[in-house]
């Protein structure tokens, strides 16, 4: 099948490598001309772990290709996705004005029957403005198909290639046979293929989001509660997740949610729900309460060093908003390192991926280290924000020859707290008890 992507951000690019993988012959198109020689030539400008084997096996058999062009990427292609970016307006509201702009430009380019896919995370109702836009010069017969994303940053391909399951928007019997055709080869196992109306599968990307997310807000909560309490907010995690009603995954407590989707995906669907005056109490609570839990442990950096952190070095591990990805989009390491720089403390920070894209941000401002142990030296203090594998297991007499304090704040519970005990540490983390050996607050 001919396939035409347009927007080649994240989505866009793992969408066309992924199809082009299963035998379509996939354009993706892009404005930026920089961009699109570098992938042109090979170069891949995001981070994704298993992408990079799948886009220049493609690009050598000639079933990916990229232009700057949208008439020829979208020459005979039976189906055009539109993965264009979302961003959120002042207001909360998602900006459309990428996806309504290329849906006007495609009107008169149409020549055949197609079907237009909104990928991107769209508001509801975003399927009747994109063909009330292309209707307008078009001539020929198409239809707009509602198929959000689900892909979970660093493992996107498995996610795209294995789906749990696939969300189609239509009501056309048309695209929905040609749509079947596309995901057959993803969905051999059984995973199912949920046909609905656009509006439904539109709200559905949103409420997955924010259910999500709310989770996570609920764990961090319950972490705030333990530290009042007494209690251990990994065995109520262990309690709680056993039960299959509730699961086990996305109640790890920490520092608060970033990326791309969530903080965005929230807010939009706050500001829909507002539009329609219903008042959605959860969700605004939600992003309250994660704008806090954000920099959490800024208060306990703080009186560990009795409130003076001028000059103070703090060594970062962690500037990713998750592990196995560069995207720094509402990281919380951002909120952190901006706080401390404002209290005068001095940042040098390391990341297996994300230093660049954070250099492109805070420039000269903060140091980066080379590796983990090179950013701790002459250090007062290490603060852990992104759980990445290689800060797990690290060799912790290193740590504390290399640290002037032995001292660590753990935004993301990565130590346990019996070997910070065994090996001497005050420590700090998320919903359990400190322990002091060096200093008390």
């Amino acid at each position: 099948m001919k396939i035409a992507v347009v927007g080649t951000g994240y989505v866009g690019l793992v969408t066309g490598t992924c199809f082009a993988e299963t035998g379509n012959s996939v354009t993706c198109i892009d404005i930026n001309q920089e961009k699109v020689k570098s992938l042109q030539s090979g170069v891949i400008p995001i981070y994704e772990p298993g992408l990079d084997v799948l886009f220049h096996r493609n690009i050598e058999q000639g079933r990916l290709k990229f232009t700057t062009h949208l008439a020829e990427g979208i020459a005979d292609a039976s189906v055009i996705f539109l993965a264009l970016p979302t961003p959120p307006g002042e207001d909360g509201s998602a900006d459309l004005s990428y996806i309504l702009g290329v849906a006007s430009d495609l009107g008169p380019l149409l020549n055949q029957y197609v079907v237009v896919v909104d990928k991107s995370t769209v508001p509801v109702g975003t399927a009747e403005l994109v063909s009330a836009r292309i209707a307008e010069k078009a001539t020929v017969e198409f239809d707009v198909v509602s198929n959000p994303e689900f892909l979970r940053e660093g493992v996107a391909v498995e996610d795209f290639m294995k789906p749990d399951r696939v969300v189609i928007g239509t009501r056309s019997e048309k695209a929905k046979k040609v749509m079947e055709r596309l995901y057959a080869p993803l969905v051999r196992q059984g995973n199912p293929v949920l046909f609905m109306d656009e509006r439904s599968a539109e709200l559905t990307k949103y409420a997955a989001n924010a259910f999500l997310a709310t989770k996570i807000t609920f764990m961090n909560e319950i972490a705030n509660l333990c530290e009042k309490v007494g209690a251990n907010v990994d065995e109520v995690r262990k309690g709680i997740g056993s039960d299959s009603r509730i699961g086990k995954r996305f109640l790890f407590a920490g520092i608060g949610y970033g990326g791309s989707c969530f903080p965005k995906d929230v807010q939009a669907l706050a500001k829909t729900s507002s539009e329609y005056q219903y008042d959605f109490k959860i969700l605004e609570s939600v992003m309250g309460v994660n704008q806090i839990q954000k920099t959490k442990l800024i208060p306990a950096i703080k009186n560990y060093f009795k409130g003076d952190l001028k000059g103070k070095k703090i060594a970062v591990w962690g500037l990713a908003f998750k592990p196995y990805t560069d995207d720094i989009r509402e990281a919380p390491s951002l909120e952190n390192i901006r706080v401390l720089l404002a209290e005068g403390a001095k940042i040098k920070a390391y990341d297996p991926e994300a230093q660049e894209n954070v250099k492109r941000i805070l420039g000269e401002t903060i140091e980066f280290g080379q590796d983990l142990y090179e950013t701790l030296e002459g250090a007062d203090a290490l603060l852990v924000v992104t759980e990445w594998p290689e800060f797990r297991t690290p060799e912790f007499e290193k740590i504390q020859k290399l640290l002037k304090n032995k001292v660590i704040f753990d935004g993301r519970n990565v130590f346990e707290p019996i070997q910070m005990e065994e090996f001497g540490f005050d420590y700090y983390s998320i919903g359990r008890q400190p322990i002091f050996f060096n200093s008390k607050i």
